[in-house]
């Protein structure tokens, strides 16, 4: 892959003026909020969601949990959430700028157009980083953190995996949907975290992550091959949709699960039904050599996340209601 990246070379970057540890210019700013994607803010809801249905999960076997509790607890991870997509796709962009530069995509993102130099960009980094572990050691407890930690490598490993395996999606799913563990650790009032519930739910959000993700890649197909680099896409090739079509519909099979051992009730599982249709019916409309309909399909996965809470929510309210059970 070297040698192909080398026929290859990005334009070099225009660098900006300044020290290293001087003040950021206009610029830098606006790189620096690029490099967060706060322009683009699905990251956050692809973190964000799979935290909140385990808090709803928590809130629904756990009659003593107060909804002020959850809901304070689902406010909290609101900041942790931007946070961590903004780290994701800060390093994603740092690793990653050679290959940027030469993918009509992400050319024009700001490293390679020379917007921030590779040293500020480290730098900016650094501070989120001291500041997101600052927040997460004030806001999270103690198991939390210990279950989020087996990840805490993937944030570096996850924007190298391009360079050397097509299966990039399957560390980005561990990294992006930990909050299926890291909510009900967080709102547990005895200790225990239900493994035998939230891991199905985990593995499943997984799945969802490889299902848009790879779709997704087909943007990139051909630079990539002509890079020299590897994607899910390139993996599935022309059987991408049935591929992901089987890898949705075990996301949809484990959430089931998941909602069965939970003790879930109907609105749930009709939450379940609704995203899966979603989900399903645009696959099968979708034409991975367009990538339009490719992107399409990724800007819809907030909407079946979405679908997905609003019936964990529905479900927990209206058995409370019926069981007596203050809110």
């Amino acid at each position: 892959m070297g040698t192909e990246l080398a026929l290859y070379d990005a334009p070099p970057a225009k660098q900006p003026s300044g020290c290293f540890l001087s003040l950021p210019t206009s610029q830098e700013i606006q790189a620096c909020w690029e490099l967060c994607r706060l322009h683009n803010n699905i990251g956050f809801w692809v973190v964000y969601l799979p935290t909140t249905w385990s808090i709803a999960l928590a809130y629904h076997a756990q009659s003593d949990l107060p909804g002020v509790a959850a809901l304070a607890r689902a406010a909290v991870y609101v900041p942790l959430c931007f946070g961590v997509k903004s780290l994701i796709m800060t390093i994603d962009d740092i690793l990653d700028y050679d290959i940027d530069g030469l993918v009509e995509r992400t050319k024009g993102r700001p490293i390679p157009r020379g917007a921030i130099t590779l040293p500020r960009a480290w730098l900016f980094f650094a501070l989120q980083s001291v500041i997101g572990i600052a927040l997460a050691l004030k806001l999270l407890s103690t198991r939390a953190l210990y279950v989020s930690m087996p990840v805490w490598p993937l944030y570096v490993i996850y924007p190298t995996c391009k360079r050397w395996t097509n299966l990039a999606p399957v560390p980005l799913g561990a990294m992006f949907n930990i909050g299926v563990l890291m909510g009900w650790a967080d709102l547990s009032l005895d200790g225990h975290i239900p493994w035998e519930t939230l891991l199905p739910i985990y593995f499943g959000a997984c799945l969802w992550t490889f299902t848009y993700e790879t779709v997704y890649q087909h943007q990139d197909k051909v630079d990539d091959v002509k890079i020299g680099v590897n994607s899910p896409a390139l993996l599935c090739g022309d059987y991408t949709i049935p591929i992901t079509t089987a890898t949705s519909i075990g996301f949809l099979g484990l959430l089931v699960y998941g909602g069965i051992a939970n003790g879930q009730g109907w609105p749930y599982f009709v939450g379940v039904s609704i995203a899966g249709a979603m989900l399903l019916v645009k696959l099968a409309q979708t034409n991975i050599d367009n990538p339009h309909d490719c992107r399409d399909l990724f800007l819809g996965t907030v909407s079946v996340g979405q679908v997905i809470l609003a019936g964990l929510v529905i479900d927990v309210v209206a058995q409370r209601l019926m069981d007596g059970i203050p809110l």
